[in-house]
């Protein structure tokens, strides 16, 4: 292994994002109110956070709870007016009521944030055929695919879906269709699930708790943040976690 793993942390505002830049985290995915797992922060909490941290930002764009798109034109507006406050990179994902992707809500949020990267988070984890998931969404035109999946390879979080993730993760090396958007492992990950995770190949890891050893309701900890870079680090230089 000879490339630095990607580490993203969950950020709320901008007391997270400055201690886990410090910590050594890579980018960061900014959300508010996890305790609807994440929805689109208010354009001042981006502004702040942007001004705190030099690092990458992925914006949530997600209007309530659930998978559901809901009003795409309010999804639209704010992404509109987070680009125009700087926001260049996004997290978002829609699924319909059966659990395919939804397509159109994709398209019409994706066409607000053209030329943007952006993630389709642990919405594929929830859908009906993941692999279905990912081939209808590489059919759809440059702008509206993503460029990663959020994912624990399971609902149940990556301990139970291990298994999948080093599969999917030889799918996108042998370049497969739909599996080109690269792998971001997040949902239950913890220290000791690295070892595995980066002999396979996997060279992205999301936290968020993990990141809290006080909670949500606590903000960052660099020092945990810092166990993270350097396991990662570690395992990267074959030393282990």
């Amino acid at each position: 292994m000879n490339k630095r793993a990607l580490l993203e942390v969950i950020a709320l505002g901008p007391e997270d994002a400055i201690a886990a830049q410090a910590g050594g985290a890579d980018r960061l995915e900014l959300v508010t109110d996890m305790a609807a797992d994440g929805l689109t922060p208010p354009r001042a909490v981006f502004a702040a956070i942007r001004a705190a941290v030099d690092i990458p930002l992925r914006v949530m764009l997600r209007a309530a709870d659930g998978f559901a798109a809901g009003d795409t034109a309010a999804l639209r507006a704010d992404a509109a007016a987070l680009r125009a406050a700087g926001a260049d990179e996004f997290v978002l994902g829609f699924l319909t009521p059966d659990g395919r992707p939804d397509l159109a809500a994709v398209r019409a949020v994706a066409a607000e944030i053209d030329g943007c990267r952006w993630t389709f988070h642990r919405a594929i984890d929830h859908a009906a055929d993941r692999d279905a998931l990912r081939r209808e969404l590489a059919g759809l035109p440059g702008a509206a695919r993503p460029d990663t999946y959020l994912t624990a390879g399971s609902v149940q979080g990556v301990e139970d879906g291990l298994a999948t993730l080093v599969a999917e993760q030889a799918r996108t090396a042998r370049g497969e269709p739909g599996y080109a958007p690269r792998i971001l492992v997040g949902g239950g990950l913890t220290l000791g699930h690295l070892p595995r995770l980066r002999a396979a190949g996997l060279d992205a890891f999301h936290i968020g708790g993990a990141a809290r050893p006080a909670g949500w309701a606590a903000p960052v900890d660099a020092t945990a943040v810092r166990a993270w870079r350097d396991a990662l680090d570690g395992v990267l230089d074959g030393v282990g976690v």
